[in-house]
């Protein structure tokens, strides 16, 4: 199938982008890598009328390193996360997730800034971001806002972006000493999104006990779900296998998935126990390396 007609624009620098943006309205739609903007629209289920490029604008293809955290432009494709050093270094999980994206092909087209706007709750990306802490950076004609990864994604496609502003940087904490991550998810197919996606990270003290924890799932609610219930009953504590699996046992009490075609809720449920257990027991034991002076990836 073929879009409807609609009118396209590729600005140079933000300011141009946003001073579309304010032109145009709800009738303009943001295109950044289009892997998913590109099939709707051609299947008609979305029928923008201006199409507004954000492929020229370098400034948003980047990564940067601060002494707190690594700042990823809006428009950086996740191959360039995926072959970065210095994401592999400082920010693991990032590192690994990226990897579980689609295929090459969709990696090469695909952006950070995309993905995060697009929501889908069962995708890699806005889990990670909420898991680790990150925040986005929004820009309007009025100028940028910082927006927590968890206030962020409201539900379900849906996003705390406003018409009138573009996501232009991601900024994700960087890994501390004696910490650990972990992603599990499971797929139909290699490269399909996950039915059920978990996300750990776990630090140490120099005692061996969590210092800090964190653990996230993709695919049982609207958005990402944080489990601070979880991970708050092991702080201080030197868990074992034994303890990680009671504590996330209790997670079939707290997440409430929908049933669809591919999974019921049920199977839901058990795969949120089961992958948030591999992940945590995955994040300690590699925080455990770190501790020790060993690469913890």
């Amino acid at each position: 199938m073929k879009p409807a007609v609609f009118d396209y624009y590729s600005p140079q620098t933000v300011h141009e982008a946003l001073l579309l943006l304010e032109q145009h309205g709800f009738e303009a739609k943001i295109l950044a890598g289009g892997q998913s903007l590109i099939p709707t629209m051609n299947m008609r289920l979305a029928s923008p009328k201006v199409l507004i490029d954000l492929g020229r604008i370098g400034d948003l293809e980047s990564i940067r390193l601060t002494e707190e955290e690594i700042r990823i432009g809006g428009m950086t494709r996740q191959y360039l996360i995926e072959q970065s050093p210095e994401v592999a270094r400082d920010c693991p999980m990032l590192a690994e997730g990226i990897k579980l994206i689609g295929h090459p092909q969709i990696r090469s087209r695909g952006t950070v800034g995309g993905s995060l706007v697009h929501a889908d709750p069962t995708a890699e990306l806005p889990v990670i971001l909420c898991t680790l802490g990150g925040a986005v950076t929004l820009a309007s004609l009025d100028g940028e806002r910082v927006v927590p990864a968890e206030e962020f994604f409201l539900t379900y496609l849906t996003t705390a972006i406003e018409p009138n502003e573009i996501l232009v940087a991601v900024q994700i904490p960087r890994i501390q000493a004696g910490s650990g991550h972990a992603i599990e998810e499971f797929a139909l197919r290699k490269g399909d999104f996950a039915i059920v996606l978990a996300a750990a990270a776990v630090t140490l003290d120099e005692a061996g006990k969590i210092a800090a924890a964190s653990l996230g799932l993709g695919g049982v609610d609207g958005a990402p779900v944080k489990l601070d219930q979880v991970t708050d009953a092991l702080l201080g504590l030197e868990p074992d296998s034994r303890l990680i699996q009671e504590c996330c046992e209790q997670i079939r009490d707290i997440v409430e998935p929908e049933a669809d075609i591919h999974a019921s809720a049920e199977y839901r449920r058990d795969l949120s126990v089961t992958l948030s257990r591999r992940a945590l027991e995955t994040a300690l034991s590699r925080a455990r390396l770190s501790l020790s002076g060993s690469d913890n990836r």
